[in-house]
């Protein structure tokens, strides 16, 4: 593929994943909320949001070995469209007040997250080398336009239908969904190679012993399972501190932006002092979001963690993004892309369906002290690295 074409693809893909990410920015925001509001037990309120990822986690390994079967393109537009018919069930159980048929309506939108995750490897894998950590820097800076589009729109539609609050943002996730899979139609990637669908390559048992692939998906799922857990924590929270549904939208916002705006300048800073020393810096950052929140509960700590969470989930996700992509080959790329996803998000429904009974039978700060100890394995495998390619460049010299 050419270079114009590795921006092109690039480019739809970031766009994608703005309104991708809108999606679920609203998601975030809105259905532990609504969860609050339909659910017979408070201790239930983030259900709803425990839902998107479990969908997301059952569909990680089938999307990318389908995906590698029939393409990108049609594997991303057929969970669009799943993702749209799980916004028209929540929206219907909206208007009959059901609290269950709501929760498999998110279910739904999650099984579309799971293809929709995929999106950074696709611009990384149809890329060249040189612009692979670029490539997947540049779609999950996509998610900027999230960061206002998301919290705007749910401010401005959560009360427009009137008598039934929140209905008119489930039915504006429907028509994000469409316009993603009209974006994904655009997308030109060739089909999958012969090698790619008749090949399988080594052992995934052979491929996961490498200690680089073991990091990789130790950090991306402690980077993502932390900032799940307090993020979805974090509007229940504020609203339980006396704070109102715009303050928490203006702190999920900044917390988007901080997890998005860095990834334009991620892959180039990556690229210049390596893909372990970010990560250092992204798992370092992670624990100051936490100090920060337990340090108190004004509106500024909740601002100043959130905004920590997401430089240090920035700088942590897209390096152990990066460093997968240096530990397989081509016919090897769906069964390790489905593996991690699949641990990153199996430990992201933890930390989702946790944080909302944390936060219901203890308290804000036990929600933070409960990230404190996988922050620190993180950190020091993040280190070790560090020090073992310290070592190999050394004895190369």
């Amino acid at each position: 593929m050419s270079f114009l074409t590795d921006h092109r693809n690039t480019g739809i893909l970031a766009t994608s994943q703005a309104v991708f990410v809108t999606s679920q920015s609203m998601l975030a925001i809105l259905s532990g909320l609504v969860g609050l509001t339909i659910a017979d037990n408070a201790a239930l309120a983030t259900l709803p949001v425990s839902t998107v990822v479990v969908g997301a986690t059952l569909a990680t390994i089938p999307a990318s070995l389908l995906m590698q079967r029939i393409g990108r393109r049609a594997g991303f537009m057929m969970g669009g469209s799943i993702g749209v018919l799980g916004a028209l069930v929540a929206s219907y159980a909206l208007i009959i007040g059901n609290f269950w048929l709501f929760s498999f309506g998110t279910f739904l939108i999650g099984i579309n997250s799971g293809f929709a995750q995929f999106y950074r490897f696709t611009a990384a894998d149809a890329s060249k080398p040189q612009f692979k950590s670029r490539a997947i820097s540049f779609v999950i800076a996509g998610g900027v336009i999230a960061a206002f589009a998301g919290p705007e729109l749910t401010k401005r539609t959560h009360g427009l239908i009137e008598g039934t609050n929140f209905l008119g943002s489930y039915l504006i996730l429907c028509g994000l969904g469409v316009l993603g899979i009209a974006l994904i139609s655009a997308l030109k990637i060739p089909a999958p190679s012969a090698q790619e669908t008749g090949q399988s390559g080594r052992p995934l048992a052979e491929i996961a012993r490498q200690p680089s692939l073991i990091i990789a998906i130790l950090v991306g799922v402690v980077a993502y399972s932390t900032m799940i857990l307090l993020m979805t924590a974090t509007p229940l929270a504020m609203i339980g501190h006396g704070f109102l549904i715009d303050d928490a939208s203006f702190v999920i916002q900044w917390h988007m932006v901080a997890m998005f705006a860095p990834a334009f300048v991620t892959g180039s800073i990556i690229h210049r002092v390596g893909v372990d020393k970010v990560m250092v810096a992204g798992t370092v950052l992670l624990g100051v979001a936490i100090a920060v929140a337990l340090s108190g509960d004004k509106i500024i700590h909740f601002w100043t963690a959130l905004f920590a969470l997401g430089l240090g989930w920035n700088f942590a996700f897209i390096g152990a993004s990066t460093l997968l992509t240096e530990t397989y080959e081509a016919s090897e790329k769906g069964k390790v892309q489905a593996l991690n996803d699949f641990m990153v998000f199996g430990m992201v429904t933890v930390a989702s369906l946790t944080s909302g009974g944390i936060l219901y039978f203890l308290d804000w700060r036990a929600v933070n002290f409960a990230a404190i100890p996988a922050i620190a394995v993180a950190l020091v495998a993040t280190l070790w690295l560090v020090r073992t390619r310290a070592d190999s460049g050394a004895s190369a010299t």
